[in-house]
């Protein structure tokens, strides 16, 4: 069973703007409408209820007794209105809620949150590293960080990382002995996605034959594939990029030079529709410069070791 249907919005609107401000003028000049269009709208609603609301002065409105009785409660109704708005307008200028797969979210861009929270600190960072994609038009979260050929519909996506892939291991595995060209590889465990290990295997002249090469373990999530990894259960296939701090430390070794470019980037994403906000373009400006001085360093890195490396130009979306 429905209640009683409400009279139009507009009408109610140009009641409770009359009624707090006095005047159907400054009514007019609030709502930005004509003062006739407020005095039609107050009319629809007097002939809606079948009272007179307002009584019309020669330079003045004033609330009838009908008028006093109605008031106070289309006021409270509008009052608490603009309080639910106007926090939900704070909440969405003072957090910024990202989303990102798991590796990049806590081995690349968790370390580096701290300098962008000095650069914003009243800007309150939520970080979600669920595996399933979210859609971002759930409004939900305001950016992500993930992977693809950066072209998804209604986004707007910003190269950031490239997706690079070579095995790792822990430095007692390269002390064994068991692991000293990649031809070893077939007879270890590996850890990882068997597209990724195929693929270097061939770049590496390994030949595997057409059998699949199925992984020993393949959790799905670079990190705790590493994880893995470094409890000596094998070898894994990931980013040297996201494994930076590991790797120079020694608890973890890239035992080959061979890095291949995988067909998927990591990108930037956030709604076309919100490109202008500040918060975005905040987070936008600053992640963007931290990937390409990430790039930089890592590539001169490389290149005084002596190690070959792919091509890490920007990807065009495909």
């Amino acid at each position: 069973m429905t209640g009683p249907t409400l009279p139009p919005l507009s009408a109610i609107r140009a009641f409770e703007a009359a009624a707090r401000l006095g005047s159907f003028t400054r009514a007019a000049e609030e709502l930005d409408m004509t003062q006739a269009a407020v005095s039609y709208q107050i009319k629809r609603l007097e002939q809606r209820l079948g009272l007179v609301l307002f009584q019309r002065l020669a330079r003045k409105v004033v609330l009838t007794r009908d008028g006093e009785r109605l008031a106070p409660a289309v006021l409270d109704a509008f009052q608490g209105l603009r309080g639910a708005f106007a926090q939900s307008r704070e909440r969405s200028q003072s957090e910024l809620a990202i989303t990102a797969l798991p590796t990049i979210g806590a081995n690349w861009l968790v370390p580096r949150l701290g300098g962008f929270q000095l650069a914003q600190p009243r800007l309150a960072v939520r970080l979600d590293t669920s595996v399933p994609l979210i859609d971002l038009a759930q409004g939900e979260f305001d950016l992500s960080l993930r992977n693809g050929g950066g072209q998804w519909p209604g986004m707007s996506a910003h190269f950031l990382l490239p997706g690079l892939f070579t095995p790792l291991c822990s430095p007692a595995l390269i002390a064994s002995g068991a692991l000293r060209t990649p031809a070893d590889l077939l007879g270890l465990a590996r850890i990882g996605r068997e597209r990724w290990w195929r693929q270097w295997l061939h770049a590496a002249g390994v030949a595997t034959g057409e059998a699949p090469l199925v992984s020993a373990i393949d959790l799905g999530v670079e990190q705790y594939e590493v994880t893995a990894a470094l409890a000596g259960q094998g070898v894994a296939i990931t980013s040297p990029l996201f494994f930076r701090a590991e790797l120079a430390s020694g608890r973890l070794v890239q035992p080959f030079e061979l890095i291949v470019r995988d067909s998927r980037d990591y990108w930037l994403a956030y709604p076309e529709v919100r490109r202008g906000s500040a918060k975005i373009c905040a987070f936008r400006d600053w992640v963007l410069a931290q990937a390409r001085q990430d790039l930089e360093t890592w590539r001169a890195e490389c290149e005084r070791a002596g190690a070959p490396l792919p091509s890490l130009a920007q990807a065009a979306p495909a």
